[in-house]
């Protein structure tokens, strides 16, 4: 029979195929779970299997059931499975920096399953919008994104994120990764990133949607510099730096955020490996801090202390200096392999293995792992329809815009008016750029929009890459791109970096533009006969002088790494669909910052004597190309003092230049500092509200400016709102003295919003 004449034959067979090869898909990823009692009744024995009972009296009873063995064989990330009490292996590495990513081996993509996420923008980018609700915002559709690809059988539930290393030196390859060099936007950053991954909406504090983590703990912010790398680098650090600068996010995430994991780094701090320093981890994050959750290794750290670092003379003594230490899991197969035989040779007690494995557990339990079959859980009816969005795709445009820095615009020549213009020249290696867009620890997106894509749609468009890459060795493409910036009515140039300048494992050695580019850039910008906006798409900050102070070039633009939709929201800030108002995480240095300072260097504080000139807008008082917390606008904002106190009466009997910030009269000791915020412009437009603080010189090295805290406004053309700070002066202006003491410096204080200061005086 031909299947012309039996149409509902071939009909039935295509719906068979594809059934079948559905079922096929759905067989191959299954999510993985324990207790799985609709498939095997006798499981109803097991008290960890029973819901009823609480965590810890579950994990208890599942603990008492493991042989050592098999204790040994779930502290590592690729835990194995254990048939007999019906657990499954389980995968512990996944990441979910900006969007889910396939980094991590316990989540992947499939084109016939889930082909992409949404991936946002680079944090360092997002953190530039100093929007705590929209990094929360973030967060959470990445949640629900990562729990539907759970369900799906192609992800996990414990993700490695956020990252909330201080952006101590602008070459570092993983500043993209981090908030900033503030430690309260980083803080702040982690805080609300751990809550939006892992709040399930019922404000139960004992179960999970995901299990997030804060990494790498801690004073982590070098790769591969020159002729030193993480695996060997001893990061010397000061009681005060340490306490006022590396660690406060890591405290934020376990006091503030109740994050489910802390990861120790590679390197070591002050001559001892991170992961195997007791008082770091066990007498810090698990003592003082109070962590509610377990205590990771960066990958392959124990195999790192031992082969890398020398720090014993065999593997298991190093398994029992990592637990000994407080370690809970192992990122690699070193305490599978040589936990039993460190038990047995008296190096490490089972107790302090039983403790790992509780943690570990506990986490998993409040996931609800141990709770049967997900799809009969809370979140069990995400799926596949709710990855990639259109909402989900919109959030990564609108985050991307309100990220995005304007640091130059003489003479207003942005925003373009696309009816003005005939013919737009698009030049530069990024300008069509669609990996770069997304940068470390991403995953597949759901799609790209890329700057030429984004500028396209509302002009017509001349476009000449210049270069063939970013590293721009050649100027061989110059002369087509000065042709066409000479032919344009305007010129974009989208330069930078890519993975290639800039990753994990990769420092830069120089901060200015790589290779030929500043060359390309100042020919186009000769050539052009109309206005020429620069936009710099990079991690970290890049020494433009060149261009900051040249009149033909008009406008520059900082983009981050901007994820899949980073087209589409340049576009939007160009044409004047979206008015700029992020501002910079991070300082931008010169080039002789680079050259002059080493980057092992990990004080934050200036040396005189030897010339060393500090880090960070906190401390570093010299040159610089854009200050932390530049930003332009279309608009104008202008502040008014409305209430803040002038005097602050301290409660205590006698202090000489400060007091401890412990003291109990910490509790009451607040103050309001209320202002009106103008938007004198004739667009609408976001504003960050900045407030700072220049403590009196009194303790020891203290920060000459630090920030107190930030708020975000929405504000129409000639409307005002009105912006409210509650100030706790022992948490949020005390400074650290040189034994890591908080303390507050009594005296006058200068707080700072914009052009606006203020004096208050702290007397006792």
């Amino acid at each position: 029979m031909a299947f012309q004449e039996r149409p509902y034959l071939f009909i039935l067979l295509v719906v068979c195929i594809f059934l079948s090869s559905f079922l096929s898909v759905s067989d191959q990823y299954t999510p993985s779970y324990a207790c799985d009692i609709d498939g095997n009744p006798k499981l109803k024995e097991f008290a960890f299997c029973n819901t009823s009972l609480d965590v810890r009296t579950r994990v208890h009873d599942l603990v008492k059931r493991m042989t050592l063995h098999e204790k040994a064989g779930s502290i590592v990330s690729a835990a194995d499975k254990i048939d007999r009490l019906g657990i499954p292996s389980y995968g512990w590495w996944s990441e979910a920096l900006h969007g889910v990513s396939d980094t991590g081996p316990a989540t992947w993509f499939d084109k016939n399953v889930v082909p992409g996420a949404t991936s946002y923008p680079q944090v360092i980018l997002t953190a530039a919008s100093f929007n705590e609700s929209l990094f929360y915002t973030i967060a959470k559709v990445v949640s629900d994104e990562a729990r539907a690809m759970y369900n799906t059988g192609v992800a996990g539930l414990t993700y490695w994120s956020p990252n909330v290393n201080i952006y101590r030196d602008p070459r570092w390859g993983r500043g993209q990764e981090t908030p900033g060099e503030d430690p309260v936007l980083t803080s702040r950053f982690g805080v609300a990133y751990v809550k939006g991954l892992q709040e399930t909406g019922d404000h139960n504090k004992d179960r999970l949607k995901l299990g997030a983590c804060c990494k790498h703990y801690t004073a982590y912010d070098l790769d591969n510099w020159t002729s030193v790398d993480r695996f060997h680098f001893n990061a010397i650090v000061t009681k005060q730096d340490l306490e006022d600068t590396y660690n406060p996010p890591f405290k934020s995430c376990v006091i503030d955020a109740n994050v489910a994991s802390i990861m120790c780094s590679f390197n070591k701090l002050n001559g001892k490996p991170t992961c195997g320093d007791k008082e770091l981890l066990q007498d810090t994050v698990r003592g003082k801090w109070k962590l509610n959750g377990y205590i990771s290794s960066d990958c392959d750290s124990l195999e790192v202390m031992f082969n890398d670092q020398k720090w014993e003379k065999t593997p298991e003594q190093v398994a029992a200096d990592a637990l000994n230490a407080g370690l809970d899991l192992n990122c690699g197969d070193s305490l599978k392999k040589f936990t039993e035989k460190a038990v047995k040779d008296g190096l490490v007690n089972e107790s302090a293995v039983d403790r790992a494995v509780t943690n570990n557990f506990v986490t998993l339990m409040r996931l609800g792992f141990f709770d049967g079959n997900p799809s009969k859980q809370i979140f069990g009816k995400l799926g596949k329809k709710d990855i990639c969005t259109k909402a989900n795709q919109d959030l990564a445009r609108e985050a991307a815009r309100q990220g995005i820095v304007l640091l130059k615009n003489s003479l207003g020549s942005l925003p373009l008016v696309p009816s003005f213009i005939k013919t737009l020249a698009v030049i530069g290696p990024n300008a069509n750029a669609t990996r770069t867009m997304i940068g470390n620890y991403a995953g597949v997106p759901c799609k790209y929009t890329t700057p030429l894509q984004g500028l396209s749609d509302s002009v017509k468009t001349m476009y000449e890459p210049g270069c063939t890459d970013v590293k721009c060795t050649s100027t061989h493409m110059f002369e087509n791109a000065t042709k066409a910036a000479a032919m344009a009515d305007a010129v974009v140039l989208v330069m930078g970096t890519d993975l290639s300048i800039e990753h994990e494992a990769l420092d830069r050695i120089e901060i200015d533009l790589p290779g030929q580019q500043n060359l390309l850039v100042s020919e186009v910008a000769y050539a052009a006969r109309g206005p020429v906006i620069l936009v710099i798409m990079s991690g970290g900050g890049i020494d433009v002088t060149f261009a900051k102070c040249n009149p033909k070039i008009t406008s520059i633009l900082w983009v981050g790494f901007p994820g899949q939709e980073g087209g589409g929201a340049l576009a939007d800030v160009i044409y004047g669909r979206y008015n700029p108002g992020g501002r910079l995480p991070m300082t931008w240095y010169p080039q002789s910052y680079a050259e002059n300072i080493a980057m092992t260097n990990m004080n934050m504080r200036a040396e005189p004597t030897t010339s060393y000139p500090g880090r960070s807008y906190r401390f570093y008082r010299g040159e610089t190309v854009y200050p932390f917390g530049y930003g332009l606008s279309y608009s104008l904002y202008v502040h008014h003092l409305i209430k803040a106190p002038t005097h602050l009466q301290v409660p205590i009997n006698k202090a000489n230049t400060s007091f401890s910030a412990t003291d109990g009269v910490c509790n009451k000791l607040t103050f309001d500092v209320d202002i009106i915020v103008t938007n004198i412009g004739k667009m609408s437009g976001s504003h960050t509200v900045l407030l700072f603080s220049y403590p009196p010189q009194v303790i020891h090295n203290s920060p000459h400016k630090q920030l107190l805290d930030f708020k975000k406004v929405q504000l129409g053309p000639w409307n005002h709102t009105s912006v409210s700070f509650k100030i706790d002066v022992c948490k949020q202006m005390s400074v650290v003295d040189k034994d890591g003491n908080r303390k507050v410096a009594l005296g006058r204080h200068v707080l700072q919003i914009g052009d606006l200061k203020h004096n208050i005086s702290i007397k006792v």
